[in-house]
């Protein structure tokens, strides 16, 4: 009888090590990101709380709010980390689903994956050769003779609505956007999708009735990796944006580095407002992505 249970806790050890296994391969890595992300964020905390004798504790994220050049940075930030990441996902989900079968064969995986292997600061150095003034597209519509001189070619970079640099991000996206979705769609049983057009639904009825139950969470998880992602970086909008407004990242450097020092304690709120609602959106839909798995996974096992 000991025996048994020596042997059945063994087997639960066992298990509980298979499970636990997949984090201890990670943990390297997660101790790196928390040391140097988790320190950065305890002093730029402590640094945006940091205030003189009868001010409250929250006197810089008041003064933060109050300032419109900060508001005007995060409504620019917001709407291009929107617009390109909206855009990369249609665009990366269109391709996905129907290049899937050609994805099989890995030449067509590196064709789609090659602008991945490219830095963000290389794309959009070559997004400025292309659609500046004087960049090869505007030659190429002179020497057409489609405009009369290049200064009519329309403003694609370095212009307050942004489009250099969302146009840098979306053609970088789509690539990660594939590769998020492509093992989605490789999973699923495109027989489905064969007796939905026998009964004949159309191509969006197809994608609302078999891919979007798959796509959905996945779908929510790459928004926010990519709009995280876009609303933090800063080589792109340094190189390709404007001096008003500035992009967050590019205010936060210029707030801490080219200001007056009384602007760093306003940069290390910033940076810390931006963190903690970025973890709370993870939060809230990484949660929502999971229960939407195990709805879809209950529904399944019924039928």
């Amino acid at each position: 009888m000991t025996g048994f249970w020596n042997i059945g806790n063994e087997k639960l050890s066992s298990s509980k090590l298979t499970s636990l296994k997949p984090y201890f391969y990670l943990l390297p890595s997660l101790l790196v990101v928390f040391f140097f992300v988790g320190y950065g964020l305890y002093n730029a905390a402590k640094s945006s709380v940091a205030v003189e004798e009868g001010q409250p504790f929250y006197y810089h994220y008041q003064q933060l709010f109050q300032e419109g050049v900060f508001l005007n940075a995060l409504a620019v930030s917001v709407w291009v980390a929107f617009i390109s990441t909206a855009v990369s996902l249609v665009i990366g989900i269109w391709m996905t689903r129907r290049l899937v079968r050609l994805f099989k064969q890995d030449h067509w995986k590196f064709i789609a994956w090659f602008p991945m292997l490219i830095p963000h600061f290389v794309a959009a150095y070559i997004v400025f050769l292309l659609f500046a003034p004087s960049g090869w597209f505007s030659s190429v519509a002179f020497q057409s003779g489609w405009l009369e001189n290049m200064s009519q070619f329309p403003l694609f970079v370095n212009d307050p609505y942004y489009i250099g640099v969302i146009l840098t991000y979306i053609w970088k996206e789509i690539p990660f956007v594939i590769l998020m979705l492509l093992p989605v769609y490789q999973e699923m049983d495109m027989r489905y999708e064969d007796v939905s057009r026998t009964l004949g639904g159309n191509g969006w009825t197809v994608f609302k009735t078999v891919e979007f139950p798959w796509v959905w969470p996945v779908s929510l998880e790459v928004f926010l990796i990519l709009f995280v992602f876009v609303l933090g970086a800063f080589e792109v909008p340094a190189l390709l944006g404007v001096t008003y407004p500035k992009m967050i990242p590019v205010l936060a450097y210029d707030w801490f580095y080219q200001a007056a020092w009384v602007n760093r304690p306003l940069a290390h709120a910033m940076m810390v407002f931006l963190s903690a609602v970025s973890l709370a959106a993870a939060f809230f839909i990484l949660t929502f992505a999971q229960r939407w798995r195990s709805r879809w996974a209950m529904r399944r096992e019924e039928a």
